[in-house]
């Protein structure tokens, strides 16, 4: 097993780039101390004081071997060598001339000023625990009388020794200076740079990248600030949340680039609508956020949604085209609506949802009714991922009758939630908030199966075979593999295609065509729910070969005492009849109803006056008797 090994911090003389410059240094130093002792040395030979020369012969050499090994890399060695051979050579020059009262003791603080410079910290501690000790070791020879020191008179030689030993320290303290002067003009650089950096971060973290606006960080803060101003003013501020109509059409279609644009243009018309004590941010993707500080009323916060939603109206010119879009508004104000910005941005959310549902292109000002219907949602929403796994849906099934015979033709298939608290519900209670919540294809899937295997336990028990018609959303056709749910609850029960009826909505027809297709090719049956109440195509109908339409009660309950619905259902059954089709009326309840619809050519019909949504063994029942009233 290996052991870890401790980690260790780098050495600052491993830094290449410090290096260098150790390198560097010890170059321009060794090149002025040979210089210096030139001339040292050119005095000692006019002195003819030859130990001195001697000793400043070697120190020469030393240095110009160090200057060698520098080139050769050994930088450390070379640094080496040369003070610690310069001290010893002072050292030396000392023990056998005037001691400390030479001129070369001056010697020992340019040593130590190169060592600072040049050296490792340990080099440069036993450079000088080395020259207090040869301090002390010639003032102890002194007083000892071990060697005998006196000073010479004032001259040329000392002046000159004097002034090269000098300059070498001006030299070496002139380098050392500039590399600080460098280095805090660097650190000044670095500093700026630094601030300028902390600034666009800064910047960068409170705006968005593609508009330079401000984002939801720092319109929090300019909300929370602008709230502190109404509080102690008696003041408003309104939250407008806006949301572009129809923005992903314009980016899918145009492109990303396109759609970039276009958020860009937004923003820009957006900051001209308001003043400058307020403030206008860009939550993400299609969504900004409005604060509007100081406002006096409602009026006011109106007249800004409108100028702004007049000034989008205005064309954009995209990509050599002109572009039109509209927004939608919901507004939340302090303190009445909320007062922290999280409160009042739920809030104005929801009001811009509202304004949505409403028919976009418009604004909308929250009121509590609406956080009290979001929470209805919620708690629906909640309840119904749970309900299918809790066995609370169950199947009514509405008797479908020829209204000429009475004999039962059909049963529609109707969902109820046995919800433990509020009761049955119908599906109108409901099946908007499954659509939204993606439910409803669970949901969808249970309603086609549970409907396959109660026909198909009728049929066992002898009932006479009927269809049994179910009801599609849109959501589950927008998924794409409603014909393999369809074929495997066939297959899985054992019911015949021809027993099974799907209705659908006239917008499903204007979807997937090659779906309906293949529904079609399973062999079930297909009828068009509510027909007359929405876009279809008579193309359509005849393309899918569409089996029946459902006439929509909104024209058969009002039927016997108004001429324009008895023209409408006329018009539909004359088409069925001529393009093959059979006719089914919802919402009959009496027999004057009943009578007119007959003579107006209806094959089919539903309704109260028949029988209400029946529980499957009631619908058993039903059919056993046979007995329809006409």
């Amino acid at each position: 097993m290996t052991r870890a090994q401790p980690s260790r911090q780098p050495d600052a003389g491993s830094d290449p780039l410090e290096r260098r410059l150790q390198a560097q240094r010890l170059v321009q130093i060794a090149n002025v101390l040979c210089v210096v002792l030139l001339l040292i040395g050119a005095q000692t030979i006019v002195a003819g004081s030859w130990l001195n020369t001697g000793l400043v012969t070697a120190a020469l050499l030393l240095v110009v071997v160090g200057r060698w090994l520098n080139r050769r890399g050994r930088v450390e060695l070379s640094v080496a060598l040369v003070l610690c051979s310069l001290t010893v050579l002072v050292g030396t020059s000392l023990w056998f001339s005037q001691g400390l009262y030479s001129a070369a003791v001056l010697g020992f603080p340019a040593i130590l000023i190169v060592a600072g410079m040049v050296a490792s910290l340990r080099l440069f501690i036993g450079l000088l625990l080395g020259i207090l000790a040869m301090v002390a070791f010639l003032t102890y020879a002194a007083l000892s009388g071990l060697q005998s020191f006196e000073p010479l008179p004032l001259g040329i030689g000392r002046m000159v020794n004097v002034s090269c030993i000098l300059l070498t320290c001006a030299a070496a303290v002139w380098l050392l200076a500039n590399d600080l002067r460098k280095a805090l003009l660097r650190l000044q650089q670095e500093i700026l740079r630094v601030k300028d950096s902390e600034a666009s971060f800064t910047h960068l973290a409170q705006h968005d990248a593609l508009t330079n606006l401000p984002n939801r960080l720092l319109i929090r803060d300019r909300m929370e600030q602008a709230i502190g101003r109404a509080r102690r003013d008696d003041e408003q501020v309104a939250l407008l949340f806006l949301d572009l109509d129809n923005f992903k059409t314009i980016n899918d279609s145009l492109g990303h680039a396109a759609g970039d644009e276009l958020l860009q243009e937004v923003a820009r018309r957006l900051k001209d609508t308001v003043r400058d004590i307020d403030t206008v941010s860009r939550q993400g993707g299609d969504e900004f956020l409005m604060v509007l500080a100081d406002v006096a009323d409602l009026a006011a916060v109106s007249s800004v949604a409108a100028l702004v939603q007049q000034k989008l109206a205005q064309p954009f010119a995209l990509k050599g085209m002109q572009i039109v879009t509209s927004i939608s508004i919901g507004i939340s104000l302090f303190p009445g609506d909320g007062d922290d910005f999280d409160t009042l941005l739920k809030h104005a959310d929801m009001a811009m949802y509202q304004a949505k549902s409403a028919g976009r292109n418009g604004f909308c000002f929250f009121d509590e009714q609406m956080n009290a219907d979001t929470h209805e949602r919620l708690a629906l929403e909640l309840d119904l991922r749970q309900a299918l796994s809790r066995g609370e849906f169950v199947l009514h099934y509405q008797p479908i009758v020829d209204l000429h015979g009475g004999r039962l033709l059909a049963a529609e298939a109707l969902l109820r939630w046995q919800h433990p608290q509020r009761g049955t519900l119908g599906p109108d209670r409901f099946i908007r908030v499954a659509e939204e919540s993606g439910l409803i294809v669970e949901i969808g899937e249970w309603v086609l199966n549970e409907a396959c295997r109660q026909a198909m336990l009728w049929q066992a028990t002898g009932l006479p075979r009927f269809t049994v018609a179910v009801n599609l959303s849109a959501v589950q056709f927008r998924r794409g593999n409603l014909e393999v749910m369809v074929h495997a609850a066939l297959n899985r029960f054992g019911l015949a295609p021809a027993c099974l009826e799907l209705e659908l909505t006239e917008s499903i027809l204007l979807q997937d065509s090659a779906q309906l297709r293949r529904l079609k090719e399973l062999g079930v049956k297909l009828s068009i729910d509510d027909f007359g109440t929405g876009y279809s195509s008579l193309s359509y109908l005849q393309r899918f070969q569409v089996d029946k339409l459902k006439i929509d009660q909104s024209f058969v309950r009002g039927l016997t005492g108004n001429a324009q619905d008895q023209a409408i259902v006329t018009a539909i059954v004359q088409m069925a009849r001529s393009l093959g089709l059979h006719t089914t009326a919802e919402g009959i309840e009496d027999e004057a109803t009943r009578a007119l619809l007959t003579e107006l050519g209806c094959d089919q019909g539903q309704g109260f006056l028949f029988a209400r949504p029946l529980a499957a063994a009631e619908l058993g029942a039903f059919a056993r008797c046979q007995q329809v009233p006409v």
